[in-house]
């Protein structure tokens, strides 16, 4: 059986995918890579014969399947950015190039408390948890924070897990709020002092513009790309003379479209333009962190230096300085080897 660590140096690696959202707490290994196996040989799924596959691996719920032609690698590529996941195990799971930074195992500190108000957050974890078996949850606090550590595949479903919940929930409440308000034409004799206080408190969630305009619950990551790199979305704006008001909470951006002198078809146009660019992004995105907090003045002002050095020289990656860290992101290729050259200008060695 062939290794991930000499994959990482060979050709084999151009023949290799990376399956991620195994259903491992369901099935064995070796059913596991039977399964897998089996599906990635049928010619319905664009496949072909199938030279090895490498699981269990040190990621959980993570299997790389190494192909004898790069040909069905880039099939099997190409069918999943078309077409909706596929199953194994009656669980769907996701595919992607091979590449360095799927061995990376990332933790990340999740912010929930902006579903307090409408969700049980203990309710909450336990369904994401069902949904990425690859993950590994720490215990939620009380102030709604809760540590995820996985591979950064199953990271990235996270996010777009969290992501399809807060639209929802925005399209929740606002259908909430507008049948309030057809309740209240309906019963002109009705006290407004005697609103229902759930009522009431939904209807202060989404600000006026939300209620009688079009809504986008974009990734903040993405929106802040597509807004400061690319010339798509102030473009797109000015075309159709829509105004814009951004709200950021818990890492995602709520962004309410206004017309100005268009017609509200036009306006749900837009919508689904940036809509599905953003979605575009959020495949080819990549963010790497340069954290700041606990290091000496001097290390940190070498960071900040090295990120502007290189800025001119990777005009695709977006450079977001905060107080305690320094954001990069790009391309999967852009900010891996952004942030080698960062290491390499402050000394350090690329882990």
């Amino acid at each position: 059986m062939a290794s991930v660590l000499n994959l990482k140096e060979s050709k084999a690696s151009e023949r290799t995918i990376v399956v991620g959202g195994l259903p491992v707490d369901f099935l064995s290994a070796r059913l596991l890579v039977l399964l897998v196996k089996s599906y990635f040989e049928n010619i319905k799924n664009e496949g072909g014969e199938v030279e090895d596959v490498i699981y269990p691996t040190r990621t959980k719920g993570i299997a790389y399947v190494i192909f004898k032609e790069k040909k069905v690698a880039e099939n099997v590529i190409r069918k999943q950015e078309d077409q909706l996941p596929g199953q194994i195990g009656g669980v769907r799971f996701q595919v992607s190039r091979f590449d360095v930074e799927v061995f990376s195992s990332v933790n990340a500190t999740l912010d929930l408390s902006v579903f307090r108000s409408q969700v049980i957050l203990e309710s909450l974890v336990m369904d994401l948890k069902k949904k990425i078996p690859a993950l590994s949850f720490g215990p939620l606090k009380h102030n709604g924070r809760i540590s995820v550590e996985g591979s950064f595949l199953a990271i990235k479903k996270l996010k777009e897990s969290l992501l399809l919940k807060a639209r929802f929930l925005s399209d929740k409440t606002r259908n909430f709020t507008s049948e309030g308000r057809k309740w209240d034409r309906q019963s002109p004799q009705r006290n407004p002092q005697k609103s229902p206080k759930c009522l009431e408190s939904l209807r202060t969630l989404v600000p006026e513009t939300a209620r009688s305009r079009e809504m986008l619950v974009l990734d903040t990551d993405v929106f802040l790309y597509l807004k400061q790199k690319c010339e798509f979305y102030e473009s797109t704006l000015n075309k159709f003379h829509i105004r814009t008001q951004e709200r950021e909470e818990g890492g995602i951006t709520t962004v309410f479209l206004k017309p100005v002198c268009c017609q509200p078809n036009e306006t749900k146009h837009v919508k689904e333009l940036i809509e599905k660019r953003s979605s575009a992004l959020h495949l080819k995105l990549r963010k790497e962190t340069f954290i700041l907090e606990g290091k000496e003045n001097r290390e940190r002002r070498k960071i900040k230096q090295a990120c502007e050095q290189l800025g001119s020289r990777y005009p695709e990656v977006l450079i977001n300085f905060h107080r305690t860290h320094v954001d990069i992101i790009g391309s999967s290729s852009d900010t891996y080897l952004f942030k080698k050259e960062v290491m390499k200008l402050i000394g350090q060695k690329v882990s």
